[in-house]
């Protein structure tokens, strides 16, 4: 690679809205040779294009954001309408006149790398600095890494959503689990499930008591036998009811979307740590603290699910035929199976949840 010296271009004026910063550059750098690289603060870019505005921080990070990825106090991690994920937008209060902010630039910045531009940044801020007032630098000697001027720029460096696994953070990790009923045929990975049903055990239970139970079904004999005797129950269900083969038909529909996932969790209630009382009250509350926890625990199994990129729904359909379940899973004595969750590389992108007002379900005293 030969030496590589990275030296500060010093010089500069305060720059402004329309400044031609190519030409400042030149004039206030020492000669440049061929292969060259400029680090340019951003800031400087968002100056000359006239991003500086009169706003307030927060009022410009909520507008220069699209979603927020985590969020401590006051502190926000969000992904910026260019698709770059970091803090408040990066939007920037410092070296600006009071009352104003300064802005990310408005197209992604042209680089001359694309593997080893962060490391080239920092090697600039060596001897760029916002006290001294230098926020350009030189780097010599990576001319094989220069590109081609009409190449993709830093916005080769941003990662698809898809690929970010970061994409999540404590502020919408919730909000991505959402009810996936078509999947593609890709397979499973195993161990994506095995860490979902580890976060599901975290949820809380009764008397310390560890109640949930997952039966994972990864072979298709296995659903296709559970989803068979499942069907003749409902069917069969349905007939004693009067409804007719049309209805019939109609109604077994709902279950389809856990004939089209690739893999089943089956998640099970082995509430033997539950207490008895002498009193029809006090069994039915002791009860319904158990069925919480079971509720708990498969919330964290598609959240977990969701995190790992798996979409999944969760249907009743075990819960209205427990013997037929338990008989088809040769299940242990004492497991409620509450449910069954499909599983499976999502089909499509999840609609848009429509929004829901928190007040509209809060009483407060």
């Amino acid at each position: 690679m030969g030496l590589v010296t990275v030296f500060p271009v010093e010089g500069l004026p305060e720059i402004t809205a329309g400044a031609e910063l190519a030409g400042l550059i030149a004039d206030a750098g020492p000669s440049l040779a061929d292969g060259d690289i400029l680090a340019i603060t951003s800031k400087i870019v968002s100056k000359a294009e006239g991003r500086v505005v009169q706003a307030d921080r927060e009022q410009a990070i909520d507008a220069e954001s699209v979603r927020v990825v985590a969020r401590r106090g006051p502190t926000r991690i969000v992904e910026t309408r260019h698709g770059l994920v970091l803090a408040a937008a990066g939007v920037d209060a410092s070296n600006t006149p009071p009352g104003t902010v300064v802005l990310l630039p408005e197209a992604a910045l042209e680089v001359s790398v694309a593997a080893v531009a962060d490391e080239l940044a920092g090697a600039a801020d060596l001897v760029k600095g916002k006290a001294a007032g230098i926020p350009v630098a030189v780097v010599r000697g990576l001319a094989d890494l220069v590109t081609e001027a009409d190449g993709p720029g830093a916005q080769a460096l941003v990662r698809p959503a898809a690929e970010d696994m970061f994409r999540y953070g404590s502020a919408d990790v919730l909000a991505a689990r959402r009810t996936v009923r078509d999947f593609t045929g890709d397979p499973v990975d195993p161990a994506a499930v095995t860490r979902a049903v580890a976060a599901a055990v975290t949820a809380p239970a009764p008397h310390h008591s560890t109640p949930w139970r997952f039966v994972v079904l990864e072979s298709a004999a296995a659903r296709t036998a559970l989803l068979d005797d499942m069907l003749a129950a409902w069917i069969a269900d349905l007939r004693a009811d009067g409804f007719t083969e049309d209805q019939i038909a109609r109604r077994v529909r709902r279950g389809e979307p856990l004939r089209r996932a690739p893999l089943l969790v089956v998640p099970c209630l082995h509430a033997e740590a539950a207490h008895r009382y002498p009193d029809d009250r006090r069994n039915a509350a002791e009860r319904e603290m158990f069925l919480v926890a079971m509720g708990a625990a498969v919330q964290n199994l598609l959240v977990a699910l969701a995190v790992e990129g798996l979409g999944s729904c969760w249907v009743s359909s075990t819960m209205f035929c427990r013997p037929v379940v338990t008989k088809a899973l040769g299940l242990p004595p004492g497991w409620e199976p509450m449910g069954a969750v499909g599983v499976g590389h999502p089909a499509a992108p999840a609609p848009d949840r429509p929004p829901r007002d928190p007040s509209a379900f809060t009483v407060t005293r």
